[in-house]
């Protein structure tokens, strides 16, 4: 059996490019069976638990797969989010991760992080599930995105979340009536009301 078989084999089970011990334990591979791949040369030691299928390509996502992997509790939000998207023209230099205000930061992100604190509906509403290289995660929908680089405009600046207004209505990804619903949800109505008021679509 070759390695690009078992490979197949093992993206056919459900395993993504990134995964941990932990997620071979439902196809029935064990930490020897693991430690064996590892020496064939199927698969790369990342360190800290995390792991890689080596003959696959990388892709533009791959950071993304990485850091879902080891994070799996984590939503990508605001400038990651935008780049996913295709909203605006942000590159941002490291992978901006929302989690639980409860829930405790990594300690060996296996790439650089930059962590924001959601709690409550925060956590859940406009946040729609991907994959990427088979990994699963969670990201905020366009609308949420919007609606976040106004919250945190202290942080990203406010030419960001103007950028990011601009082009997901021109782009037509969202709505108007979709951000002004993310707004009320997340307690940003009173500062985004006076650019969406003044826009005309």
């Amino acid at each position: 059996m070759t390695n690009a078989l078992d490979t197949a084999q093992l993206q056919a089970e459900g395993l993504g490019t990134f995964f941990r011990p932990r997620d071979l334990a439902p196809l029935g591979i064990s930490h020897r069976r693991l430690q064996s791949l590892v020496a064939g040369g199927l698969v790369e030691n990342f360190g800290n638990g995390l792991y890689r299928l080596s003959e696959v390509e990388p892709t533009e996502l791959e950071t993304i797969a990485m850091v879902a992997a080891a994070i799996p509790n984590a939503v990508m939000c605001l400038l990651t989010a935008l780049l996913f998207h295709d909203i605006g023209t942000q590159l941002p230099h490291k992978v901006w991760i929302a989690l639980d205000r409860k829930a405790r930061k990594p300690a060996h992100p296996p790439s650089q992080v930059r962590i924001v604190r959601f709690s409550g509906a925060m956590l859940t509403y406009g946040v729609v599930c991907h994959s990427a290289q088979g990994v699963p995660f969670r990201i905020t929908s366009p609308a949420r995105t919007i609606v976040d680089c106004f919250r945190c405009r202290r942080k990203l600046g406010l030419d960001v979340a103007l950028e990011a207004l601009h082009d997901g209505l021109q782009l037509r990804v969202t709505t108007v009536d979709a951000i002004m619903r993310a707004a009320e949800v997340c307690r940003a109505q009173t500062v985004m009301r006076p650019y969406l008021e003044a826009l005309s679509w």
